[in-house]
């Protein structure tokens, strides 16, 4: 679409988020929008190779479930971490750190000898994996122009879907060629690829002008003790509650949907490419979604939509009739669309929250405390589905999207909001 322009010259057109961010902006959103998307990759890289890698061992499943456990726990460390640096050595020297730290551990993943060789080596991507979101989602938003900053950083959250087709094609492509025993390790091998990144973001990514002025002419620097402080204290509180429970929600569904529909309803379609390509393709377009309407209905209103309709898509996969496999190849659409659009409010929201000095620490925290807390959700379901069945135990998914609302009683609307 044409570029459109109001009476008194304001940008208005459709990719006006884009266009307004400025020349720099530009650079690093797409700075931004790469890092996100290699970070998905390589985070995929392993539930994809899981089951060559744990033929190759000789794991147990609890040893497998144990790779998956350590990367979101530690991501979280790592994401709290990069939330101090990027208050106080600035953005787009920590994107380049997180980038960096994620690509050089995924590829030495390739290299493990032993089990426990790749579990210290997935624990220290971990920690690059954590920090990247929420440093490439602040340093967009202190471009982005209040009334476009929502679409303008879901779009960086949109890469993730981007990053997670493009490890389900490379992997279709490295196992059809390769033997299991190698191509598992290949792929973690082209790991490598956000190097190609780091020249671009060296050479053309430089923090907001005001936000580092902001910042830099504060006499605190970002800290944990700052965050919760007075009235801090209750936005970090309330903003960690949200966190919390929208992860949880979402990885009870992302661990256990496949498993109920796959042995409780005997769907073999799921883990299938058909399935992924539903599911990627609703992720995708709910993450984009949800960054338009955050900004049209506000930031609250989009997260409470998005959590009932996360909770309807649970009770509607927990009931589909028995034999129903193109219905589940169907409702896999949604369920990628509800569960990834309530995440596009995210990266304003927290933005929006914090003043320039404790931005990176407020939004590091919060997010990956929830992270951290979320990850063991499916963990609790694993225990519950012993005497509640697994479809039973998923309501406790349902739970987590009701405490994301309970969350919003406590926060302001930050719609339009101008960064402090």
């Amino acid at each position: 679409m044409s570029r459109i322009e109001n009476q008194v010259g304001e940008d208005t057109g459709r990719f006006a988020w884009y266009r307004t961010l400025g020349e720099r902006g530009r650079k690093a959103w797409i700075g931004a929008f790469g890092g996100y998307a290699l970070d998905s990759y390589d985070f995929q890289v392993l539930p994809l190779s899981l089951v060559a890698i744990g033929a190759y061992f000789h794991l147990s499943t609890g040893q497998a479930g144990l790779l998956t456990t350590v990367t979101l726990v530690v991501s979280a460390i790592g994401g709290a971490l990069a939330g101090i640096l990027v208050d106080r050595i600035g953005r787009t020297k920590t994107l380049m750190i997180t980038v960096a730290a994620f690509a050089l551990f995924t590829v030495l993943c390739g290299f493990a000898g032993s089990f426990e060789q790749l579990l210290v080596f997935r624990t220290l991507q971990g920690l690059g994996f954590g920090g990247e979101w929420a440093t490439g989602a602040i340093l967009v938003a202190e471009y982005a122009k209040p009334k476009y900053r929502g679409r303008a950083v879901a779009f960086i959250q949109s890469s993730w879907a981007v990053g997670w087709a493009l490890s389900v094609l490379v992997y279709t492509l490295v196992f059809s060629f390769a033997p299991a025993d190698l191509a598992w390790r290949v792929l973690f091998w082209t790991g490598a690829l956000p190097a190609v990144l780091l020249l671009f973001v060296r050479r053309n990514v430089k923090d907001a002008d005001a936000a580092t002025e902001r910042r830099l002419s504060s006499e605190k620097r970002g800290g944990f003790a700052e965050i919760f402080k007075g009235p801090m204290g209750r936005t970090t509180f309330f903003a960690s509650l949200l966190a919390t429970g929208v992860q949880g929600g979402y990885y009870t569904l992302a661990s256990w949907v496949p498993t109920y529909l796959k042995v409780d309803r005997g769907l073999s379609v799921v883990g299938t490419g058909g399935y992924l390509t539903f599911l990627i393709s609703g992720a995708f377009i709910g993450y984009v979604s949800g960054g338009y309407l955050t900004d049209r209905l506000g930031r609250k209103k989009t997260f409470l939509l998005f959590s009932v309709l996360s909770t309807l898509v649970i009770f509607a996969y927990v009931n589909i009739p028995a034999g129903a496999n193109t219905l589940v190849l169907i409702l896999g659409f949604p369920l990628g669309f509800f569960t990834s659009a309530i995440f596009s409010g995210f990266g304003s929201f927290l933005s929006e929250l914090y003043p320039a000095h404790l931005r990176g620490t407020g939004q590091g925290f919060t997010y990956n405390f929830g992270r951290a807390v979320g990850a063991f959700f499916p963990t609790l379901v694993g225990f519950l589905a012993s005497t509640l069945g697994v479809g039973g135990a998923m309501i406790f998914g349902a739970a987590g999207y009701a405490i994301a609302v309970l969350a919003l009683f406590g926060l302001p609307e930050t719609k339009n909001r101008e960064l402090a």
